[in-house]
């Protein structure tokens, strides 16, 4: 018995270890398929990615190629109806002025949503770290701080404080970071909003930016869906005693807009708190299940007009 059982183990050890060695070949085997694989993915991936900027670019190009015909055409249309070679000459000249902007600047780069809004999704978990960690409430108020510290930013500070029945901090405590003040009901957190920088970017596009509350809303909403192409569409509508906004939301770019100082709530308010002057409170409303006209209602609200003038 020993000696068959002697015999036999060399043998049963050859067949473990040829097992072994094919087994290592088969996930070696495995392994650079999907090296390979993956390396084919990558590549498609930079070909879709190069392929729709060509294609994104093309559009803007054509567009451009169709201003530069109506302009030629027009040019064509003057010389030959003097009657109207007057209006026919400043088509000709529009046509072509457009057509030489809409080909010199069009965007080498496209940033996609997603990424965009994936880049924002960090910014959220953040800040909704610091607001359960430091016990805060569920709460942003939008404070003018009146002085500019930078060109990029709106003067507005976004405000988190720590108790329900809270106390605005003063001037001199709305530097970015903890408040401490000796009133405990004034402590909280101040932060820069993400919409500071969107609405200063928003003041350059426009000429004159309306003071009473609903024509800055309607100039806000348009820049949101026409400018900036955060929303699919938004409407508002004005408190009956004028001291709030509900502003109703569809097809965010951003994804869900009750996150933490989201860019759509932040732009709108970062607007109200400075162009009215007047601290804003950010709440969101419910919304009906069975109604799809929209998909999130916010409310900015405000204590006077007259406090803040």
């Amino acid at each position: 018995m020993s000696k068959n059982a002697t015999s036999t183990e060399p043998q049963a050890t050859d067949e473990s270890v040829a097992t072994s060695d094919q087994r290592a070949e088969g996930s070696g085997e495995e392994l650079e398929d999907l090296r390979a694989q993956l390396d084919l993915l990558t590549e498609e991936n930079a070909r879709l990615r190069a392929e729709y900027q060509r294609a994104r670019q093309a559009k803007h190009r054509r567009t451009a190629i169709g201003f530069a015909v109506c302009g030629v055409l027009a040019g064509l249309a003057a010389v030959l109806f003097s009657a109207s070679r007057t209006v026919l000459f400043a088509l000709a000249g529009t046509g072509l002025f457009a057509a030489v902007l809409t080909y010199y600047l069009t965007p080498e780069r496209f940033v996609t949503a997603a990424v965009s809004e994936r880049v924002y999704a960090a910014t959220a978990a953040w800040g909704e770290t610091l607001r359960t960690e430091l016990g805060l409430q569920n709460m942003n108020v939008y404070l003018p701080s009146g002085v500019a510290t930078n060109d990029e930013f709106a003067p507005v500070r976004l405000f988190v404080p720590q108790y329900a029945e809270y106390a605005l901090p003063d001037g001199s405590s709305l530097d970015a970071g903890f408040v401490i003040p000796e009133d405990d009901a004034g402590r909280g957190l101040v932060l820069q909003p993400t919409g500071a920088a969107l609405y200063e970017e928003f003041e350059s596009q426009v000429d004159t930016i309306a003071e009473s509350p609903s024509e800055l809303a309607s100039q806000l909403t348009d820049a949101l869906v026409e400018s900036f192409e955060l929303v699919e569409d938004v409407t508002f509508e004005l408190d009956s005693d004028e001291l709030g906004i509900t502003f109703a939301i569809t097809g965010s770019s951003y994804g869900t807009v009750d996150r933490f100082d989201h860019p759509i709530q932040s732009f709108l308010a970062v607007g109200l708190a400075h162009r009215l002057d007047q601290p804003i409170t950010v709440e969101r409303q419910p919304t009906n299940g069975d109604d799809d006209r929209f998909d999130y209602r916010i409310h900015c609200s405000w204590e006077s007009l007259e406090q803040g003038r």
